[in-house]
């Protein structure tokens, strides 16, 4: 079995002292036990100046897995974690974003208009996760929950090969990040407490 690592990026730092505490502290643990509950990578990410960062990561145990360098920037259009962090903004600001970074095509299924951007914003808002269905990489699936109320848009994922990773599961992955997005918003709030007192 690969060795599991986890790492956190340096771009962190810049979040804010609660929130970056809250990230070194719990985001480990958190993303540890995703990954030991669906056996599929793990991440979580923030939206840093127009961008997707991924600030950690737990691989899958698998040896066909997701893996993406950790500080990597993404679009924000074409990821189930970009989407999860637009959808927390109002739409004037998600379409800023999108027109100062663009939308550039990656596949078949990348959304590729500004129209269709919005209707994903709003039926990730009405069901509460972000679904990437191979859009910025064939074959790839990932389901995505916000963390809101931890300083900034943040959001956690799960990816993996479509094949593993399939439609029928993803309900019940979403559950399993909301969930862990609850953890990561009590201890922040925890944290955010403590630091005034």
């Amino acid at each position: 079995m690969p060795e599991r690592r986890y790492g956190l990026g340096a771009a962190v730092v810049r979040l804010g002292e609660s929130a970056s505490g809250l990230l070194v502290r719990w985001a480990r643990p958190v993303l540890k036990e995703i990954e030991r509950e669906v056996m599929e990578t793990a991440n979580l990410a923030v939206l840093e100046d127009d961008r997707v960062i991924y600030l950690a990561q737990v691989p899958s145990r698998h040896q066909m897995r997701m893996f993406t360098e950790v500080g990597r920037r993404v679009h924000a259009h074409s990821t189930g974690v970009g989407k999860a962090l637009l959808a927390q903004l109002p739409d004037t600001e998600a379409i800023a974003i999108v027109r100062r970074s663009g939308m550039p095509v990656f596949t078949p299924t990348t959304i590729a208009t500004e129209a269709a951007l919005l209707a994903e914003l709003r039926a990730i808002r009405s069901g509460g996760y972000a679904v990437d269905e191979g859009e910025q990489e064939i074959g790839v699936r990932c389901v995505a929950v916000a963390v809101e109320g931890v300083g900034g848009p943040t959001a956690v994922s799960v990816s993996g090969p479509d094949s593993r990773v399939t439609a029928a599961k993803v309900p019940s992955l979403a559950r399993i990040l909301r969930q862990a997005a609850a953890q990561l918003q009590v201890a922040f709030r925890a944290t955010d407490t403590s630091s005034e007192t």
